[in-house]
């Protein structure tokens, strides 16, 4: 009687199959798409490549509290602090960042690092395109994650690689 029923479960999943196999196939139009995503569609919570955000006067908002680097399970932040001056101001507080790396061999873009952070200083970005054959290009430095300046029209540049 088993028999029977394990047989009864198999042609109606295979129906499910069969009927899927006759439906027409939807692509994305990635490769040859038009705009920056080149027809790639992402979703609003998609985690992406992680950019340093800037406040409204165009200094960034990371502080170097080193929270970030805390909170991330798999090691890859690495931050040198530096002190500000009055006449090099790089943020609004005290400190700030002058080295902030990531190493996104390592990264497995869970986004502690997004949710420790005091400031908003780092976000995930929608982009996509991160593969690499050399290691060494993985490794994104903070003039190659920083958004661009308020009221600028340039982009991150993400042909570099």
């Amino acid at each position: 009687m088993s028999i029977v029923r394990d047989l009864a479960n198999v042609a109606k999943g295979m129906s499910v199959t069969f009927g899927e196999i006759f439906e027409p196939t939807t692509v994305e139009n990635y490769p040859d798409g038009p705009g920056p995503a080149r027809g790639a569609r992402m979703e609003a919570r998609y985690r992406g490549r992680h950019v340093l955000q800037r406040d409204e006067n165009g200094l960034e908002k990371c502080v170097a509290c080193f929270l970030c680097a805390a909170a991330c399970p798999s090691n890859c932040i690495y931050i040198e602090a530096a002190e500000n001056t009055d006449e090099k101001r790089i943020s609004s507080a005290e400190r700030y960042a002058r080295v902030y790396n990531i190493d996104y061999n390592r990264c497995i873009f869970c986004g502690y690092c997004v949710e420790a952070c005091p400031t908003d200083a780092i976000t995930h970005g929608h982009e996509f395109e991160l593969a690499s054959l050399n290691a060494t290009t993985m490794v994104m430095r903070k003039e190659d994650m920083l958004a661009p300046m308020p009221g600028s029209p340039a982009k991150l540049d993400t042909t570099s690689r």
